[in-house]
């Protein structure tokens, strides 16, 4: 039996598009959450002096969101597929904004705190709910397309956060530019909520057509029922679950050094000053943008030949992607700044071809209607790589002296990713209750 059901090859009435305006929400809504979730640090040396607020306080400032984004995976995946992923990006969006507006009326650490846990609690149902969308919306042959797309848009937001975020403070002051960049997310979710549906069965502007190539090119049809297969922790009992968990956890491992100590490694190892550094910094970033985006779409291409299955197609790209990101342990030992800021770029596009395999995962192999919260458990646990990286990284750079034994040690990790996926990581299909 085939890995992914067969797609239609023909039809007497022209097919809307609508999934694709669907995917156009699901990118824009992830660019703004990491635009939302950097406003702070732009800022942060000119709310530190006005409201007095010592180093050491603010870095709980800054670690208060990754906690709360972590630990509310789970729940905001279940919430998204009990309820429907209308309400629950709507909610994650229009509660993390208004998060960020309410920043910018803040008075002191205690306020703060509480608004950059607030900013983790509604942004915690971004990616679980664009899983569970794209399990509904779209056809097997397409998911790791719309996967890398509404990926690579946190790479976009990422990218464009700094510079945008810095001329604002310029312009309107920081108090003001947290409310215009909350206002820009509340925007969106009235936007959202007028134009999504659940499924593309009520939708009014999807054609039967349309309806037809979506369904009949899935093996799951998530969302034709309310059924919820299992309880969350019976998800546990299956090996690809913990493969994804465990995959994941190594790309983001690595993948949270380009966004931590990456302007410090270019400022202190390589002598670069603040504005070549700002270039230079942003140019992993655009190479993971596009390079997750063809991944999507090539490995779709190979899926929907038949050439591979869907299970080689995965642990393919899943691979490769975490071969071309051991690159980061080779910009330790590269002596010169063009090598390694190349094999940098190298290695960020690599995490990120894995990246569009490993949101697509969520779709292929959860149970009936459990996309969402299958997406919020391996997303929870790859988040606390993204805590442990960036301090294993500072210790091993403050008894080193050098990042060198740090980038090595990523590359440590990447290995693993790769024994993980290609032993530990099973037949991809869906789990059958």
């Amino acid at each position: 039996m085939s890995d992914v059901a067969a797609l239609p090859t023909s039809s007497l009435v022209k097919a809307t598009n609508i999934r694709w305006i669907v995917a156009g929400l699901m990118w824009s809504a992830i660019a703004i959450n990491y635009i939302d979730r950097t406003v702070l640090s732009a800022a942060a040396p000119h709310l530190s002096s006005e409201l007095s607020i010592p180093a050491d306080q603010m870095g709980f400032i800054l670690s208060a969101f990754f906690w709360s984004y972590a630990l509310l995976q789970i729940p905001a995946g279940y919430f998204a597929d009990r309820f429907g992923q209308k309400i629950g990006l709507g909610a994650s969006v229009g509660l993390w904004s208004l998060a960020t507006s309410a920043t910018g009326l803040a008075t002191g650490f205690y306020s703060l705190f509480a608004m950059r846990l607030g900013l983790g609690v509604g942004e915690a149902g971004a990616y679980p709910s664009n899983a569970g969308i794209a399990s509904k919306w779209f056809p097997d042959g397409e998911r790791a397309t719309i996967s890398g797309l509404f990926d690579s848009a946190s790479k976009f937001g990422g990218a464009i956060a700094m510079p945008l975020i810095v001329w604002l403070i310029a312009l309107v002051g920081w108090r003001m530019t947290f409310v215009v960049i909350g206002g820009i997310g509340v925007v969106w979710a009235i936007i959202w909520w007028w134009f999504y549906t659940e499924t593309p069965e009520t939708h009014p502007m999807a054609n039967k057509a349309e309806v037809d190539y979506i369904r009949d090119g899935q093996a799951m049809k998530h969302g034709e029922d309310k059924t919820i297969a299992m309880r969350w922790y019976e998800l546990l009992r299956y090996r690809n679950i913990w493969a994804m968990c465990l995959g994941f956890f190594t790309i983001n491992y690595i993948s949270y050094f380009f966004i931590t100590w990456l302007p410090t490694y270019l400022v202190k190892e390589k002598g670069m000053g603040m504005i070549q550094m700002g270039f230079i910094a942003a140019l992993p970033l655009l190479a993971g943008l596009v390079a997750e985006i063809v991944a999507g779409m090539l490995s779709d291409r190979v899926v929907r030949s038949k050439r591979l299955s869907l299970t080689a197609t995965r642990k393919l790209f899943l691979i490769a992607g975490l071969t071309m990101a051991l690159c980061i342990g080779l910009a330790a030992v590269a002596e010169s700044v063009v090598l390694t800021v190349t094999l940098l770029c190298i290695a960020k596009a690599g995490t990120t071809i894995a990246a569009s395999q490993v949101w697509a995962l969520p779709g292929d192999v959860a149970p009936k209607n459990m996309a969402s919260v299958v997406a919020g458990l391996q997303n929870m646990v790859s988040n606390f790589g993204g805590v442990v990286g960036p301090i294993v990284t500072g210790f091993i750079v403050a008894q080193t002296g050098s990042f060198n034994a740090a980038l090595l040690f990523s590359a440590g990790i990447g290995l693993l990713g790769i024994l993980n996926y290609a032993l530990l990581l099973g037949k991809v299909e869906p789990i059958r209750a």
